[in-house]
């Protein structure tokens, strides 16, 4: 299938030419289909699936430039995701005849200039965070109730940070059948009510990936074995040459020592959590896509509310405190079929941790640093392979190896070996003669 499937107005394709975007991904196949017939739908895919163009290049087709009223609601939960949004969106807005107007609404900017512009204007697309769109819907600033589609994205990151009430009061202001769209890595239990309670029948669509991660990320896992982390993630930065690279951490703190300290070995580091202020953080952001630099430190807050172009290397400087927050950190890198890298760096006794990972799907290729390159590393495994079969042995040999822990005298090592030789030759003899029973016996039946 090829995007000319759909038959989009010209401006669309226009807009994907730029973007070079020639075929569709499984859930903008599946999905696009559906929006046009105006269905309403709940689409659950993971990071990195084209969600954003599914619902954008419909609905904005939809679109008649020539009314001067909101046809597309669009809220996000992060201030982050909504500008990515509205980029995106403008991207395309940009190529149609007359232009559709499109604005952002997020908190941290000024409301009053915005309840101005909005007095005298109303955009054709609202995108913003639920809280700010609320506040000019309160202020009969901001009139939706003409609106044909609200896109709910990234619904269960808007239910854990708190704003489902906020979205829930914009739902309730659209006036008649609105066509709604919802977008989520999962949908939790509790994000249910809402949808049965706003939706009719929609349809439920999850696109489940071919693999966990992007088959064109190589995934590493390097054991610290107690050295300086913060010594390592230098050398990581600095011996695989990364074309951009994201360092995650889980915590503020842990993310200001690790910039700091890769700040004193001479890197240009960029640093993006919390306690950043809106307006510096969208300063940084800006300045990251320019490549004014190459090194990003960044709490989970970047992992699910920040895309950045072009990340070529993803570093775990702690293995995450939620599995899937391992999920979206390393979808960060290998997006668009592009090789990525990503480096997972555990500490002694996270073993548990990092099997509770490969059980969701994600193979790991041990690595390590030496002589200042990144070469193969052991089998971590190794040590629980080598007791599952030493617990095949048999009873009396398992006895001996314990009591060796226990005791050591001279020739003990060998009498051990002597009894394996010894339980080994009996097995293979018993094998050898029931072999020639089942042979004599499958003769026997043959003759008769």
């Amino acid at each position: 299938m090829s995007f000319e499937n759909f038959a989009f107005q010209p401006f669309i394709y226009q807009a994907l030419a730029e973007k070079n975007f020639k075929t569709p991904t499984e859930v903008q196949s599946k999905l696009i289909p559906l929006i046009q017939q105006g269905r309403s739908v709940v689409g659950q895919s993971q990071t990195g699936s084209g969600k954003t163009l599914t619902f954008l290049l419909p609905l904005m087709d939809k679109i008649d430039a020539t009314k001067e009223q909101v046809q597309i609601v669009i809220t996000a939960p992060s201030r982050e995701l909504a500008t990515q949004l509205y980029q995106v969106a403008k991207e395309i807005a940009v190529f149609s005849n007359p232009e559709i107007r499109v604005t952002n609404f997020v908190g941290g900017t000024d409301k009053q200039r915005q309840i101005n512009r909005l007095n005298n204007q109303q955009p054709h697309i609202v995108i913003g965070t639920p809280g700010r769109i609320l506040d000019l819907i309160t202020e009969q600033a901001l009139k939706i109730h003409t609106a044909f589609a609200f896109v709910i994205d990234e619904a269960d990151m808007t239910l854990d940070l708190g704003f489902l009430n906020e979205v829930d009061k914009i739902a309730s202001c659209f006036s008649g059948k609105i066509q709604m769209l919802v977008f989520s890595a999962t949908i939790p239990e509790k994000l249910r009510p809402f949808l049965k309670k706003y939706m009719e029948n929609p349809v439920i669509e999850e696109i489940r990936p071919k693999a966990i991660i992007s088959e064109t990320i190589d995934n590493w896992l390097i054991s610290t074995k107690g050295k300086d982390t913060n010594r390592l993630i230098y050398q990581l930065l600095t011996v695989g040459h990364p074309y951009l690279a994201i360092v995650f951490a889980n915590t503020k703190s842990r993310v200001d020592d690790i910039a700091e300290y890769l700040k004193d070995k001479g890197l240009k580091v960029a640093k993006i959590h919390g306690d950043i202020t809106p307006r510096e953080r969208k300063r940084i952001m800006r300045q990251v896509q320019n490549l004014e630099y190459q090194y990003v430190v960044a709490t989970d807050l970047a992992a699910r509310g920040i895309d950045i172009e072009g990340v070529s290397h993803v570093i775990n400087a702690e293995v995450p405190e939620e599995l899937d927050f391992f999920i979206h950190r390393v979808g960060r890198t290998g997006r668009n079929g592009l090789a990525g890298t990503a480096i997972t760096l555990y500490k002694p006794g996270q073993e548990e941790i990092i099997v509770e990972i490969e059980k969701l799907g994600i193979p790991f290729v041990p690595k390590e640093i030496k002589n200042n390159e990144i070469v193969d590393g052991y089998d971590r495994n190794r040590r629980k392979k080598r007791e599952k079969s030493r617990e095949e042995l048999d009873p009396k040999i398992k006895g001996l190896v314990k009591k060796k822990q226990k005791n050591i005298k001279p020739g003990y090592k060998k009498k051990i070996q002597w009894e394996i030789d010894k339980t080994n030759k009996a097995k293979r003899r018993l094998e050898g003669r029931q072999t020639t029973r089942t042979a004599r016996k499958a003769k026997k039946n043959s003759n008769q």
